[in-house]
């Protein structure tokens, strides 16, 4: 039953008819607190057509308001409040999420249609660091969301493997590097080389040069220099995967920069087809002066290519390929300006399904107030933090429930799913700064918190034994202090709607942490195992609670382990 809806059809009996159904909708409120009821009209917009005051107004409404069906409807002031039947609500909420399971909150917005996710992206032949973290768990997590609305999304990891920078990567290890060095420890080694190219590049701008040279190379099918890059590539591939597999995350396609090497020469022939094509101090470049932006500069002054030819190369490519209701980026924040040229070159190449391309940005994870940039070396790599959160959550198993089966897989569970987890409990826009022991704890506003709270809610299950409820015949929760926790049960699919339509997985989060809060409120204020009449809607609820708390994990790409 839509409640809110029975809200509206009341409404509209007693409103003056030329305020509209849609309007009414609109207007309607959740009260702070359900002591000031479920559901909230506000009177204020009648005060000039019935010439009263908001408070008289409420007044005489709720004089005629039909309230069957409705446990009570009363004035606060300016305000009309709905105080909806607690037992047909909850009955009617529990026995969805119990009937529909893992299919509560799916809807058919997207009709089986393809959206390309771009996420994760690291650079070949540098450690994947906690900058890479955010767009990994972003992507991977609003996959998960757009799914429950009939999507399907391609997950696309647009490795970095082309580029200047592994001009310098071959021109460092030339320098500096040996065979056995790179295969002994091939990410950070390499990473050595990177580093101490752009030291000494300081002092030595003929270093610069010599990279660019190597990466002409590379785009002129030179063996070496090939050979060399593929080399790297299929190294940090196997160390990347190492990292992919803990956090659980699986692509569609790998499909690097290198990959649109041969789609580049159609897109700079469709420019110059179309006329966009400039010279510009011996370079090749899309003027954008009219809409106050830089030039797109499509090929240097020796012919090679840059970030935005791949780009255009790319998202022809997947418009080809998935004919995509939309093509989602998920990039850091800085990349604004690049996305804007592309969406508007794109335009001026007459494609007008560059208005589906969404940018998907996100903030930074600095360190003591510090940005992370592997340029400089200042890094802080994603396995160590992984490991230094699995070391720290087993620590608590080991104080909390030492004779825990399973510990070392749960410790990875619950230190893997924290770190995740705070990640994506942060709007994405937003940077933050990056604190282990803030993380992993079982107590307040973290991962740990939420999946305790659903071992706990398997325990009593556990106790309680087999229940049937299928066949029961009233799951109606008359508990006072279970009223809260059924409201956000029945919330649910508009959250997951709400999250996919703002491609904001921290709206699951921040769910998730206020539906944990108020079943652990409610459990600590009833005996939900007392046998009497309403010992099955009491399971039924935390059934249901369990039910929605891992689904919203699991959107969130966190695991919630059966016993901590």
């Amino acid at each position: 039953m839509d409640f809110k809806q029975q809200v509206v059809d009341t409404l509209v009996k007693v409103l003056p008819e030329d305020i509209t159904e849609e309007q009414i909708t609109n207007l309607i409120e959740k009260p702070k607190t359900s002591d000031l009821g479920d559901y909230a009209f506000p009177t204020f917009i009648l005060a000039k057509t019935l010439h009263k005051a908001p408070n008289m107004i409420a007044e005489d409404l709720v004089g005629k308001i039909d309230t069957d069906g409705f446990e009570k409807v009363v004035n606060t002031g300016a305000y009309i409040n709905f105080f909806l039947d607690k037992k047909a609500f909850s009955a009617d909420v529990l026995n969805a999420v119990l009937t529909q399971k893992d299919e509560y909150g799916n809807a058919d917005d997207g009709k089986g249609r393809n959206v390309p996710i771009d996420m994760s992206s690291p650079n070949i032949a540098k450690p994947m660091s906690m900058g890479h973290l955010r767009s990994t768990v972003i992507g991977n997590s609003i996959a998960k969301i757009i799914s429950k609305l009939n999507y399907q999304p391609v997950k696309i990891n647009h490795l970095g493997d082309w580029g200047t920078q592994f001009g310098k990567l071959i021109v460092g290890y030339k320098m500096w590097g040996s065979v056995e060095e790179v295969e002994a420890d091939p990410i950070n080694n390499l990473l050595k080389y990177y580093v101490r190219f752009h030291k000494e590049a300081e002092d030595k701008p003929e270093l610069d040069d010599e990279a660019r040279a190597w990466f002409k190379k590379m785009e002129d099918g030179d063996k070496e220099a090939l050979a060399l890059w593929t080399w790297f590539k299929e190294l940090s591939l196997k160390e990347f995967q190492k990292i992919y597999d803990r956090l659980d995350v699986q692509f569609d396609h790998f499909t690097g920069e290198s990959f649109y090497n041969d789609k580049m020469d159609a897109i700079v022939d469709t420019l110059e087809e179309k006329g966009l094509l400039k010279e510009s101090r011996g370079a090749e470049i899309v003027d954008l002066s009219e809409y106050d932006l830089s030039p797109a500069l499509i090929k240097k002054t020796d012919g090679a290519t840059l970030y935005i030819t791949r780009d255009l190369a790319a998202a022809k490519y997947r418009k080809d390929t998935f004919d995509f209701v939309k093509s989602l980026y998920v990039v850091g924040s800085e990349q604004a300006e690049h996305f804007t040229k592309l969406k508007i070159v794109l335009k001026k190449m007459g494609y007008d399904w560059a208005d589906d391309i969404i940018y998907i940005p996100f903030g930074l994870i600095t360190a003591g107030g510090k940005k992370l940039s592997t340029r400089k070396g200042n890094v802080i790599l994603l396995d160590d933090v992984l490991n230094d959160a699995v070391a720290l959550a087993k620590k608590q198993i080991e104080e909390k429930n030492p004779d825990l089966k399973n510990k070392d897989a749960v410790a990875e569970a619950v230190g893997v799913g924290a770190v995740v987890f705070h990640d994506l409990k942060n709007d994405r826009r937003d940077s933050f700064d990056f604190n282990l022991e803030e993380v992993v704890r079982f107590e307040g506003e973290t991962g740990p918190y939420v999946q305790y709270t659903n071992a706990r809610a398997l325990s009593i299950l556990r106790k309680a034994g087999d229940v049937d409820y299928a066949n029961a015949e009233n799951l109606a929760v008359t508990d006072v202090e279970a009223w809260d926790t059924i409201k956000m049960l029945q919330d649910f699919p508009n959250v997951v709607e709400r999250a996919a339509k703002t491609f904001e997985p921290s709206v699951i989060a921040k769910y998730v942490l206020k539906l944990a809060k108020s079943f652990n409120q409610y459990y600590a204020h009833s005996k939900i195992l007392a046998d009497d009449e309403g010992l099955k809607a009491r399971l039924a609820l935390v059934k249901s609670v369990s039910t929605v708390l891992q689904m919203s994990l699991g959107l969130l790409g966190v695991k919630a382990p059966e016993e901590m």
